[in-house]
């Protein structure tokens, strides 16, 4: 249950800016408009950006493109803006985007021209064309096909990329940076390269004409009599399963079943599962304001993880905050919400763990600063901030409103974001849920006791429903921390559960709280737009709209939207600079995404559209300024 406070209930009502030109073409409902996010790095239609580092996608082999979103997302590829973008996305959507992109047969730019000598380019060719039989190195073109431009379902093409493209891969392939699914065939063949002979096969590759055509071969060319083919890990061409599924215990117990949907309501398989790692088994890194705190293994593994712990010592985790030896558990495991979690609960999430398969793998050190991992730091931290006691209903409230208390407090621990902490991570319950900032992760949970950032009222108890179920809603979207809450967890929670969380959040809001935005300004106070207004112009008009009117069901208005004037404006600075897309659920499976500009926009393009924004159309917020744009870029 490490579910930490960097990982929850972040309902930050946000929005989404996607690429747009100056008029632009009438919206439609196309792959080309929900890749926008794409091809804002990668190029008109996938042709490759500008500089040469972000490569062509057009017409590459679909199985590679999917692997390749895949390997970002599962960390076997490393590229923070990529992994951002693809990380709420569903298998069957990046198959999805991979098939788009394959499928634009577009013609390729010309060679750009080389500085690397004769020498070099000759040493670079030899390679490419006939590989090192004393090294047992294979040609490039015995895999990459005999033209270079790869072969289908899953080998790339060589040519029309840059060398300083090639190079950096190459070169990600030797260090380790860069790997794939096994068998990874590329690692040992490009660490048997010498950093010059890596810029030698960059050089000439990048120099190379392309063919007539340069569509991918059909099949791979037979391996010369005498070598052993090399077999590599591929992709397969359709998902295998949903990248969110949750493990089904077998034989099914009715106590192991509700312990399934206990786990999803309390998101625990994001915080205990590793990039790319067995579901449950720990080791994903959560970073915190005094040290990296690695999750547990929860499978049933004997030697590492759950598998000689009985029921109760798993109560005594999730009630008391101990491990089964009797050492204090590190708070980032929130069990200052989890001791609410009734103990027939804990018992049916135990018994759900106990049917998982067995992963073998080590739980690994906290690296806390000193002395915050300490145990005399823990037992101080505890007698200031926390104190054990199981959910008590209130006999005043409905079933349905104490439903949704005991969901909010406990299992959804919606508290470890939504509530300020202090210097030593703690927070108290006089200001439970009223905002704060999701820690080392610089975004804002808004507070859910105000109409004005996060509440509910009447008018918006059925966009709560909506946002928690489907991640969308017609004036918001959830993205960053949030996205991966909705992804895998209230999506899947029934209707009658989300409804009574709603209920409940939404007698957290004072009736007399005005749901109206702020009407007016101090004109003195009111920032300078006008570069924000042509920046809009050039970029933001054709999905949001002269007005900020947006498009429904696509991309969320910018007019009179709370998310928008929110006092704390490091939210729209994320999302403009970072980019990203709504989770890809069963009501929304194919979302719109949003481009990153972070290295298309400086400091003061960013705060003047943002400005030119907050205070448009009715809007009306304080300034955003260069320095609160420079600190966001700074983020951890």
């Amino acid at each position: 249950m490490l579910q930490t406070f960097t990982h929850r209930l972040l309902l930050a009502l946000l929005f989404y800016m996607p690429l747009a030109m100056h008029a632009g073409p009438a919206f439609e409902d196309s792959m080309a408009q929900r890749t926008l996010a794409c091809v804002a790095c990668h190029g008109k239609e996938g042709r490759a950006g500008p500089d040469g580092y972000y490569p062509r996608l057009a017409g590459k082999p679909a199985a590679y493109l999917y692997n390749q979103l895949l390997n970002f997302r599962d960390g076997r590829r490393h590229y923070g803006l990529m992994t951002g973008l693809v990380q709420p996305l569903s298998d069957a959507y990046l198959m999805e985007i991979a098939q788009y992109f394959s499928a634009l047969n577009l013609p390729y730019p010309a060679p750009q021209p080389t500085v690397a000598s004769q020498e070099t380019l000759a040493q670079g060719r030899a390679l490419v064309m006939q590989g090192d039989k004393s090294r047992k190195l294979p040609a490039c073109v015995q895999c990459h096909g005999q033209a270079m431009t790869g072969v289908a379902p899953n080998v790339p093409g060589l040519l029309g990329l840059s060398s300083d493209y090639l190079n950096a891969q190459l070169g990600g392939w030797k260090t380790g940076q860069r790997r794939a699914h096994a068998p990874d065939c590329m690692a040992p063949i490009a660490k048997q390269l010498s950093n010059q002979e890596v810029a030698a096969v960059a050089h000439w590759l990048a120099a190379q004409p392309l063919p007539a055509q340069t569509q991918p071969q059909t099949k791979q060319s037979p391996w010369p009599a005498g070598t052993d083919p090399i077999n590599c890990g591929s992709a397969p061409l359709l998902p295998a399963k949903p990248s969110t599924a949750t493990p089904q215990p077998k034989p099914a117990s009715a106590l192991a079943v509700q312990g399934a949907y206990l786990a999803r309501a309390g998101n625990c398989m994001a915080c205990h599962t590793a990039q790319g790692g067995d579901a449950f088994a720990g080791g994903r890194a959560i970073a915190t304001p005094f040290g990296t705190v690695f999750s547990s293994n929860l499978t049933p593994d004997p030697q590492t993880g759950l598998g000689r712990w009985s029921a109760s010592d798993f109560w005594q985790a999730l009630h008391h905050g101990r491990a089964k030896d009797g050492r204090l558990l590190n708070p980032a495991f929130p069990y200052t919400n989890y001791t609410q979690v009734t103990r027939s609960d804990s018992d049916a999430l135990y018994a759900y763990l106990q049917t998982l398969p067995p992963s073998i793998k080590p739980n690994k050190e906290h690296a806390m600063r000193w002395p915050f991992g300490t145990q005399a730091a823990l037992a101080t931290w505890r007698a200031l901030y926390f104190t054990p006691g199981e959910f008590q209903a209130e006999p005043s409230q409905p079933a349905e409103w104490n439903r949704g208390a005991y969901l909010v407090r406990g299992l959804g621990h919606c508290a470890a974001c939504h509530t300020p902490r202090n210097a030593l991570g703690g927070n108290k319950n006089s200001s439970d849920l009223a905002g704060g900032m999701v820690s080392q992760q610089n975004w804002y949970a808004p507070s859910l006791r105000n109409v004005q950032e996060g509440g509910t009222s009447e008018n918006l108890a059925q966009d709560m429903l909506a946002l928690l179920k489907t991640g969308i809603h017609p004036s918001g979207s959830a993205i960053g921390p949030m996205a991966e809450v909705v992804k895998g967890s209230t999506q899947y929670l029934s209707d009658d559960d989300l409804k009574a969380m709603v209920v409940y959040l939404k007698s957290l809001t004072p009736p007399s709280t005005p749901t109206s935005l702020p009407s007016k300004l101090n004109e003195e106070r009111k920032p300078s737009t006008a570069l924000g207004a042509k920046l809009y112009e050039d970029r933001c008009i054709q999905c949001h709209g002269a007005q900020g009117e947006g498009v429904n069901g696509a991309y969320p208005p910018l007019a009179n939207n709370r998310a928008v004037t929110l006092s704390n404006p490091v939210n729209l600075v994320q999302i403009v600079l970072y980019g990203g897309y709504a989770p890809a659920t069963t009501g929304n499976p194919r979302p719109y995404g949003m481009p990153p500009y972070v290295l298309q926009m400086n400091d003061k393009e960013t705060a003047s559209v943002l400005n030119y924004i907050r205070n448009s159309w009715g809007n009306r917020a304080p300034e955003v300024t260069e320095l609160d744009v420079n600190q966001a870029r700074e983020r951890p």
